[in-house]
């Protein structure tokens, strides 16, 4: 949709404004007119300048024919001479002649043209006529001869010029003023146009709270209000069918009573997370559960034991966010379920007791006087074990934790601890910092409308004492021991130096919770991506939606740097951290990526379909991409296509190879 735009936008930068057509057309018309009435005015003046010419020597030769005939004896050619000298020296003739009846000069004078301040450009131009007018010369009843007088036109000449220049500054001056009344005009009237074009380029980017409040002509005033009007109407459409996603999800994935995931929410997500190749990371599931809580209900009724619940959710909310990357859920009565990634045995069982503590004394104090205790069971995940196996070990655990009368949590085979423990941990990480021992592997991201992928995710692999370890094993470490960023510095340096080494090649980042709300961080990413230069566009940047949700000011401000660089944003595992989806508005993302526990069995799930066909609906209308991951069947892959999805990523599609090698397929 990004290209569609950027297409739109090429097509558009060149076409010509409808005030530049009406300003060329009008001062078109408007010039035209001056210079007709400038042509006219002038073939005025000429032609008036000529007869005046004309005119002045048919009297000159007029007034010598006179004299000759009456004052002047014109026999006399000595006396003819003197006449026509005295005529002649007056400096308004260009030649005066005395013809007898036999043609012969009798008595003349003569001069050439001489120069004068007109230019003779403008003398060729105006090529004024020199007529040769004549007089009879008659002594008596006898026809003596005639006199030829031509005006000299220097003066013609010299007042036409002046006339022209005249002509020449009013039409200038008035076509000048014309039409910068006319451009003042036309930018009033038609000022509110870049104003609809505006929010016409905000209504093709989804964005509904542009207005126009300029005021201008009736017409205009109309299209104005029915554009406002078109705005408010999509954008109340949009926050109607926001409002109706984020209330369907909660229907089929939360529980009405706590607002925490369901169990069959939970356990999607649950699945994603122990049974993705790629994404399994290591962690311990907790089973807690209120004891004889249904007694409780009996003694109290459904809206104390309600309240009991809703407390409990808030307590157990507590626990989630304090431990990075953790969800809870609601299974069934008084039981709850808490998935805490990248924890360590020992560590999830000194937080379970502090949990469990923190509830008994919850409970206790509302069901008092009743006997209350909260019992929790443990279990590890580990390479190889499915969901079912977890949750029944967790289940077992909590069963032996309930043989006890007081609160107490109880660890599935306690006897076997994690594969490294917490300070074996910190070392293989900041080894692999100080040494720079970080690889990139890349997946792609598979789209039915074109050939090649729309982009190749980025994971991180670091070597550790048993060979390379994937970043769902690592990346939570990291995060609890405050080293995230110094990871996503290495990839973004190992990514771009990628890019520029293949630059038709477009590649996906996801950054950590802790790059995002460091200033410093941003600064520095920012920085190396400027330095990138053009290159830097084929970088997406994936933020997960539960980052955003609990960073939203720095999200905001890195979001509006990557867009002014012309890097696109992705929001990453769509769908579990619960961001409102109305939120999305104000952040320019390009792109959502579904997280993959809506992505499993999607075939047979038909509240995960309907829910993800109304994403991307809602995306799609907002120009917004919906990509998917975690595809692992075709029978997946086929109802993605179905949805209109714009790409899907998956060990059905491809499975991740090094980036200095070549994809080895499926």
């Amino acid at each position: 949709m990004a290209d569609t735009h950027s297409v739109i936008d090429s097509t558009q930068s060149g076409a010509v404004t409808l005030r530049a057509i009406l300003l060329l057309f009008t001062g078109s018309l408007l010039v035209l007119v001056l210079v007709a009435g400038f042509i006219t005015s002038y073939g005025y003046f000429r032609t008036y300048v000529s007869e005046q010419l004309a005119g002045h020597a048919h009297d000159g030769a007029t007034a010598v024919g006179l004299s000759l005939s009456n004052a002047i004896d014109a026999r006399d050619p000595v006396a003819a001479s003197s006449l026509i000298d005295a005529v002649f020296d007056s400096g308004r003739y260009l030649s005066v002649r005395y013809l007898n009846h036999e043609g012969a000069e009798v008595a003349g004078r003569a001069m050439t043209r001489s120069s004068s301040s007109v230019p003779d450009w403008f003398r060729s131009i105006a090529n004024l006529k020199l007529p040769v007018a004549e007089a009879e010369v008659v002594r008596g009843w006898s026809r003596l001869g005639k006199v030829q007088v031509v005006s000299n036109p220097g003066r013609a000449y010299k007042d036409l010029w002046r006339i022209t220049i005249g002509l020449i500054a009013s039409t200038a001056l008035i076509g000048g003023v014309g039409l910068f009344l006319l451009f003042l005009l036309l930018k009033r009237t038609l000022r509110p146009l870049r104003a609809l074009e505006l929010q016409a380029q905000a209504l093709g980017q989804r964005n509904f709270r542009q207005r126009v409040a300029v005021q201008s002509t009736r017409e205009l005033n109309q299209v104005t209000a029915a554009m406002n009007q078109m705005a408010d109407d999509l954008g109340q459409l949009f926050e109607g069918q926001a409002k109706l996603i984020q209330h369907l999800r909660r229907m089929n994935s939360e529980d009405p009573v706590t607002g925490l995931p369901s169990r069959n929410a939970f356990d999607q997500r649950l699945k994603a997370e122990v049974e993705s190749e790629e994404r399994a990371a290591p962690g311990v599931l907790i089973l807690v559960r209120l004891s004889d809580f249904s007694s409780y209900n009996q003694a109290y009724g459904r809206s104390e034991a309600d309240r009991v619940l809703l407390r409990a959710a808030e307590v157990v909310n507590e626990f989630v966010e304090s431990h990075i990357g953790s969800f809870a859920g609601r299974r069934a009565g008084a039981e709850f379920s808490i998935f805490v990634p990248g924890a360590l045995p020992a560590d999830a069982n000194v937080w379970c007791k502090e949990l469990v503590s923190k509830l008994d004394g919850l409970y206790a104090d509302l069901a008092a006087p009743l006997d209350t205790a909260v019992h929790a069971g443990l279990a590890r995940t580990a390479e190889g074990r499915g969901i079912r196996e977890v949750l029944a070990a967790a289940d077992e655990a909590l069963r032996l934790a309930q043989e006890s009368d007081e609160s107490d949590c109880y660890m599935a085979e306690p006897d076997k601890e994690g594969h490294h423990n917490l300070e074996t941990w910190r070392v293989i990480i900041s080894q692999a910092i100080r040494d720079q021992k970080l690889s990139l592997w890349l997946q792609p991201m598979i789209s039915e409308q074109q050939d090649q992928p729309v982009y190749h995710q980025v994971f991180s692999r670091i070597e550790g004492p048993e060979g390379m370890l994937k970043a769902g094993a690592f990346i939570h470490m990291a995060e609890r021991f405050g080293l995230i960023s110094d990871i996503d510095r290495m990839l973004i340096q190992r990514v771009l130096a990628c890019l520029a080494e293949h630059p038709g090649r477009s590649l996906a980042i996801s950054l950590g919770s802790a790059s995002v709300a460091s200033e410093e961080f941003r600064k520095e990413f920012l920085a190396q991506l400027e330095s990138a230069g053009p290159g830097a566009g084929n970088l997406w940047v994936g933020i997960s939606e539960h980052i955003i949700h609990h960073h939203r000011t720095a999200v905001g401000l890195l979001v509006r740097a990557l867009v002014r660089l012309g890097v696109p944003v992705l929001v990453d595992r769509f769908g579990v951290g619960g961001l409102p989806f109305s939120y999305l508005r104000n952040l320019s993302v390009q792109a959502l990526r579904i997280d993959n526990s809506f992505i499993h069995d999607i075939d047979t799930h038909e509240e995960n379909r309907f829910y993800l066909e109304s994403v991307v609906s809602i995306a799609h209308s907002r120009g917004v991409k919906v990509f998917a991951t975690g595809v692992e069947t075709a029978a997946e892959y086929s109802v993605l296509c179905k949805l209109g999805i714009d790409g899907a990523m998956g060990y059905h599609l491809g499975r991740p190879f090094a980036a200095d090698q070549q994809p080895t397929g499926e």
